[in-house]
């Protein structure tokens, strides 16, 4: 089945939308409102993979040369994209942004090659996604800052190499085993892009609020780490639905009760799981006996995309404990029957 594009993979059904970590249209207040950081003294989490970001830029600044072409990997939005623009910030470059399935052909790219400057940055978003095609012509301009122009056709055809200033590609995918080989080793830094643990995502919290002018309490910024999916965007989404709730229904500042009451009514539990997330846990225990089931079983019986189950569903499930993937399939964990509030006898009795 093809990716989704991210627009559908966003809006689909229920409560997904708002826990996905897919960027929203209604996120791009939130980014007017600068809470992504702009240099890595704000960056919060990651901390290995900044170091190695950190010491590559000074080294590169050094020999005044571009940076090496950078690889992040992950679930979405854990700061591949703020971490470009750091880079670029921290290098004093320009950054031009784009993502694989707008490049629709090789002149897009092209297009975009030839208007970079010296030691600027080239951010692809989900290169995965890059077609075949166009992705051929990222192999010369990766390795030898070069493209190949063919023209005429037949025994008339000759090829032409355009010299390209150096620059450095920034790759984002939630994908990389779908990166193609050849691509994937163009990339002189691959970074894992990991979930976020709570005392960080409650230093974002409380960053973001001071810049929403909101006041909250330390109890509501762990409340809302805990149900936030270990992801910084999540977290900066939901403190703004909390921070609509305390306005309107409270006195403005945001407690564990306020948090509590304004995500019950989002219908995020105290895990950060969805509708879509309790509805899908449910369907392996009550449809498939705990599993092991097929994905496309469990997103049959769900009536849902499997691309909504694999990229937006299963990946904070996995890293939580409440999903399991095995050769034959997805099984539910003690913890997610617990959970549910169904006990284990009810799987092997009823």
């Amino acid at each position: 089945m093809d990716h989704m594009p991210d627009d559908i993979l966003s809006y689909s059904s229920d409560s997904a939308g708002l826990l996905s970590g897919k960027q929203l249209p209604d996120d791009q207040q939130t980014e007017i409102l600068s809470l992504r950081p702009q240099r890595f003294d704000d960056y919060v989490g990651q901390a290995e993979v900044v170091e190695t970001l950190k010491i590559a830029i000074q080294a590169a600044l050094k020999r005044k040369e571009p940076l090496d072409h950078v690889l992040f990997h992950g679930p979405p939005g854990l700061g591949k994209t703020t971490l470009a623009h750091i880079i670029a910030n921290e290098m004093g470059v320009n950054v031009t942004l784009t993502s694989g399935p707008a490049l629709e052909k090789g002149g897009d790219l092209i297009g975009i090659l030839t208007h970079l400057e010296e030691g600027d940055i080239l951010f692809v978003d989900e290169i995965h996604r890059t077609p075949k095609a166009v992705e051929e012509f990222l192999y010369p301009a990766m390795e030898d800052f070069a493209v190949d122009f063919v023209f005429d056709k037949g025994v008339h055809a000759r090829s032409h190499r355009y010299r390209l200033k150096q620059f450095a590609l920034i790759g984002a995918t939630t994908r990389v085993g779908l990166l193609s080989a050849p691509l994937r080793d163009r990339f002189g830094i691959l970074r894992s892009l990991d979930f976020y643990t709570n005392e960080d995502l409650i230093k974002i919290t409380k960053r973001s609020a001071a810049l929403l002018d909101v006041t909250i309490d330390d109890g509501g910024a762990l409340e809302l780490a805990k149900r936030s999916r270990g992801t910084p965007r999540i977290v900066n989404r939901l403190l703004k639905r909390v921070r609509d709730y305390s306005q309107v229904r409270g006195d403005g500042h945001i407690n564990t009760a306020t948090v509590d009451k304004a995500l019950s009514l989002e219908g995020v539990d105290e895990l950060g799981l969805t509708t879509l997330d309790r509805r899908y846990l449910q369907t392996i225990i009550d449809f498939y006996r705990g599993g092991p089931v097929g994905i496309e079983a469990i997103a049959a019986t769900l009536q849902e995309e499997t691309d909504t189950l694999v990229d937006v569903v299963e990946p904070y499930l996995l890293k939580i404990g409440l999903i399991l993937r095995t050769s034959a399939g997805r099984r539910t964990s003690d913890a997610a029957y617990k959970h549910m509030g169904v006990t284990t006898q009810k799987k092997l009795f009823d």
